[in-house]
This record gives structure tokens, sequence and C-alpha cells, in this order.
């Protein structure tokens, strides 16, 4: 009998056809194969089971089942791929007696009741309307981004929020209201509307569901004190929901439009965006209300802004404002997405105006801009020839500023492209351009404007995040449990076994403040199963060949360290281990698809 949601997601639907639905796949016998859609790859080392349910890449070793892919390919976290999923094998997933998840559905029902108030008061609110139309949006546009307006009103929403039976401390962990410091006659604290008097653009996450709110200032509001004028954009805090590092504005209409053109545009505010998809370029990202990472994903293992663009396309392009803070904004964000290997460009939008204002324009004339955009090395290599006159500043400002894109290029054919670039616009010998940049590789000089990618940031680390968080899950749900299939201390000990004492010590530490969710996660997984012990065995063997790979790593550098050292016996010995460890890791290679 099938008890599990999983079991009925996975009896009604096949992880072939989930896969299918993402990428093209092709049968080998029983399995089938692919090209790796998270990493790149001309020969297609990924391959799918039917028999097992599950999908493997030799080449970059990513893994696991078909809730696991819709993660990783969507960029959500556990629930939301699991909803999709359920809505597609027409299964019911409610799980109203679980805490955790009975405070997110209530977060996410608030939040939708949040949109439908601000969606009615645009229409009471002719003036919002006409700013909008004005700004150059169409009806059915304000209609599909669901844009709507907060009126001056102090407790308007929190009122209508509570007569539909919501408590104060939902609607203040929605991000909706809060809590005055000042208090009334009675002594109690004085509860507000967090956003008045604005325009609402609602934020939603990569399937769609709302989880927090970017609002403008309408009408402007003139003050003498500059300090104490209200923020022209005032955006939702942190909540269960939202996390500004690992969200951006528009992808659940872009996603699809970045897959299918293999590129993603990214431009800074919401109307930016809105008018960008508007004209037809649908593959549009924004970071309004949200903020840049440095990596792919967060401690917690929840894919970033940076990270879910790159499952997509490993192609982007900024469209800024062509102002000053905006081409400094651009040269961080290229920074950052060159350091984590995505190929760059950026759009060159003249007259410092912003993409709005061009777009409403002529929107025929910005798509000829993004055609036209240049990688970012030859956008601040022309950028600096053409705005500075002095020849010693000049080759100062390039050694600075552009060089730094060659030192975290990886490969010397890219690398030698763009010296011969560089070197036939300033008329230099390509020998100097290459010592120049050895220098900064030596000295680290540009180690504060580029991304520093430790090791713990590593593919192989990132991947033992999610199996880690799938062991220690199901270690707390069985602890829990007056009837366990498996003893708690039994995974501890394989756990040590893997990693040593201090390595368990440290998962416990990092699950603790999210026991609940970890627990209930293994529950709605594994609950039913009737090879728990398997499933638990596959995912020690990941992590096995997860730390695996992470050693093979370190020892290939220290390797390398050694060969320049030219000591031969310990260059022997450092090879000799590697070669062990890679043996170790085709060992448990060879185990999957039999």
């Amino acid at each position: 009998m099938i008890n599990s949601p999983i079991e009925k997601i996975k009896e009604s639907l096949s992880i072939s056809d989930v896969i299918s639905s993402y990428i093209k796949i092709d049968p080998v016998g029983s399995n089938f194969k692919a090209k790796c859609p998270f990493h790149n790859e001309k020969t297609p080392s990924f391959f799918i089971s039917p028999a097992r349910g599950t999908y493997y890449c030799f080449g970059c070793g990513a893994k696991g089942d078909m809730i696991n892919f819709v993660q990783e390919f969507e960029g959500l976290d556990f629930i939301g791929a699991l909803k999709i999923l359920a809505s597609r094998a027409g299964v019911d997933i409610s799980y109203e007696s679980k805490d955790i998840k009975d405070e997110r559905e209530r977060l996410y029902r608030i939040m939708e009741d949040a949109v439908l108030f601000f969606e009615k008061n645009l229409t009471l609110y002719p003036e919002a309307r006409n700013y909008l139309e004005n700004r150059g949006l169409k009806n059915e546009t304000i209609n599909d981004f669901r844009i709507g307006y907060a009126r001056n009103e102090w407790r308007l929403l929190s009122d209508f929020l509570r007569q539909k039976g919501y408590t104060e401390v939902e609607i203040e962990k929605a991000g909706l209201g809060k809590k005055s410091e000042k208090v009334n006659t009675k002594g109690q604290s004085i509860f507000y509307d967090r956003f008045r008097s604005r325009i609402m653009f609602p934020i939603f996450d990569s399937s769609g569901r709302t989880i927090a709110f970017s609002g403008r200032i309408f009408p402007e509001v003139s003050t003498k004190d500059d300090e104490n004028a209200p923020a022209k954009y005032l955006n939702s805090p942190d909540t269960v929901l939202f996390n500004k590092s690992n969200v951006l504005y528009g992808i659940d209409k872009a996603k699809g439009e970045i897959r299918r053109l293999d590129y993603t545009i990214m431009v800074e505010g919401q109307m930016d965006l809105i008018l960008s998809h508007q004209i037809g370029c649908k593959n549009t990202v924004a970071l309004s209300g949200t903020g840049f990472s440095e990596n792919l994903s967060s401690k917690e293992n929840i894919v970033n802004n940076f990270g879910i663009i790159k499952r997509l396309s490993n192609n982007i392009m900024f469209a800024f404002d062509s102002d000053k803070a905006g081409i400094k904004a651009s040269d961080r964000a290229s920074h950052i997405a060159m350091s984590l290997g995505m190929d760059v460009k950026i759009v060159k939008i003249p007259e410092e105006k912003d993409p709005a204002d061009y777009i409403k324009i002529n929107g025929d004339e910005w798509k000829r801009l993004i055609k036209e955009a240049k990688t970012a090395i030859e956008f601040y290599l022309d950028l600096f020839v053409d705005t500075i006159t002095d020849r010693r500043q000049l080759l100062k400002t390039i050694k600075e500023q552009v060089l730094s894109y060659l030192v975290v290029l990886n490969g010397n054919m890219e690398k030698a492209h763009f010296v011969k670039i560089i070197a036939n616009k300033l008329n230099m010998s390509e020998d100097i351009i290459w010592g120049d940049i050895r220098n900064l590789e030596d000295t680290n000089q540009i180690k504060s404007s580029i991304v520093n990618i430790e090791t713990e940031d590593s593919p192989q680390f990132k991947r033992k995040d999610n199996v880690e968080r799938k062991i220690i899950g199901i270690m707390l749900w069985q602890g829990s449990k007056a009837d366990q299939q498996l003893q708690k201390e039994d995974i501890e000990n394989r756990i040590i076994s893997i990693g040593g004492g201090e390595y368990l010590e440290k998962l416990v530490n990092w699950a603790e403040p999210i026991a609940k969710e970890l627990a209930f996660e293994a529950e709605i997984f594994y609950e039913g199963s009737s090879n728990l012990k398997d499933d638990l065995d596959e995912l020690y063997l990941n992590l096995e060949e997860d730390y695996l790979k992470i050693e093979l790593e370190l020892s290939m550098e220290l390797l390398a360290k050694t060969e320049k050292g030219e000591d031969l016996e310990k260059t022997t010995k450092v090879l000799s281990k590697c070669q062990e460890i890679s043996k170790k890791i085709q060992d448990i290679k060879n185990k999957r698809f039999k």
C-alpha cells in the first residue's frame, strides 16, 4: 500500500518524463542520457535510471531523484519542488498538522490576500494607475504583474487581514505590519501597516507564489528635511518566505525564455523589467527588492539569485542604468558572475538613461542595444579609452579595473584572446600586459574587488550539503519517533566513520536552528518507505563520494604546489594519494547504473 505522498507522486510520474519536460533526453538501453543541465558539456554524461528513479552525472556528480532535479533546476526549496510535482501527479500534500508547513502556508495565504487587496485599491485610485500608464505600461501588463496600490492609511491592510482571520503576529511575520515603539493610552503597542502611499510590486518566487513586496512612494512627498523624507522604494524585510539574496524579481515569468534563448538580461528596477517584458524581451530579471550574493547558494543550501540564473543559462547581460552608480554596479556584478564561471556582457545605454525610459521611447532600439552588447572586458576597455585622456592614468585604470577581469578567467586561451584585444587598443606589446596579469595573480592585488571562492563554495561541497541535509533530517525524524526503523546512534556512528567526530558535531550545530524543518522534510520524503535503510545507505555512498571528490580537489592543489617546488619524493607521495582517491571514486561510480 502506498502511504507516502512522495511514493504516490513517484507512482504517478516517471523520472524520465519529469526530466524530459525540462531537457532533451535520449534512450540508452533501459536508461536515458542527456547533456547535464548543471554544468557545460559537449558529450552527454548525465544518465537517468527509470528503474531506480534517479539521475547521475558522471561529469559533475549531480545526482538525486525527480524532486532533487526540480529543486536544482527551478531553484526551489523542497516544498516548492514538491508542490510542482504533486500538482502534476494530482496528489494532495496537505500537512496542516505540521507546524512549519502550517506557518508557511498561512504566510503564503496572507501574501496572496494582500496582493488582492492592493490590486483592488489600484482600481479605486486612478491617479496611481495613470502614473503607471504614463510610464508606458499597458493595462494587460499591469494586470499580468499584479501591480497594486497601498493607500495612505495607517491600519487599512492590517484591519482587512485581521477580518480575514490573521493575527498581528502573522501579519508581522509576513513583513506587512509592524509594532511601533510608542504605546496607546492602555499601554499597548501600536500596530500599523508597513506599506502606505505606495505603488505595490509583488515579488514572486520561481513557482509564482507571492513572497514579498517592493513599494514605490506615490504620490511623491516633498519635505525640507531630506533625512526624514520617506524612501523612494521600500522593500519587504527578510521573512520565512523571503530572503533578498535568494530571489530575483520576474524570475517566475523569465525562466522559460532564459532556457530557450540561453541568456539572461538583468536590470535594476521593476519598471525596467516590466517594460522589457512588455516589448517581448521576456528573458529579463531584476534585482528590485533583492540583492547580490557572491556565491551560488546560502549556508542553508538555498540556491540564491546568481545560482538560479546560472542553472538556467551560463550567459548573462547586465543592463543597468548608464549613470556612474549603474556602471559601478555593473562592474561589481560582472566580477561576481565571471568569478562564478559565467559569460558576461554589458549593454551600453546612451545618454545616462535607465532602461525603462529608453524602452518607452523606442523598444526596437532597445533590442538593438541588446544585440550589440559587449563583453565586460571590452565594455570597460572602450569606456576608459573613450573617457580618460591622460595616458598614464588610462594605463593605471586599465591595469586595476580591466586586467582584474582577466585574472578571474579560467584558461589561458580565453585570456590570450582578450590580451590581444587590449594590446591592439592601447598599441602596446602583449608581453607587457601578460606581465601585469602575472603580477596581479602573484600579489593578489585584486582580492578585495573579486569574489574569493573558498574551497567550501565548490560544487562538491554544495552537493554534499544537500546529502547532509537528508541524512541529518532522517536522523532527527527517526530520533523523534517511538517506533524507529533506524537508530539515531547508528546514523551518528556512520557519519563519524566518514568525517570524524568534529564533523558530526558541526552538522548537529548547523541543524539545531532548523531541526523541525529538516525532520519534516525527511518525514514527508521517506514516510511509508519500505526501503528506508537502503535509501540511507545510498545517501552514505553519495556522501562518501563527495568527500572523496573534495579530498581529491585538495590533493590536486597540493600536487601542483609540490611539482613547482621540485620535491620529487613529496610529489610522488601526493600523486600516489591522488591515484588512490581517484580509484575509490571510480569504484563508487561503477556501482551505479549496472
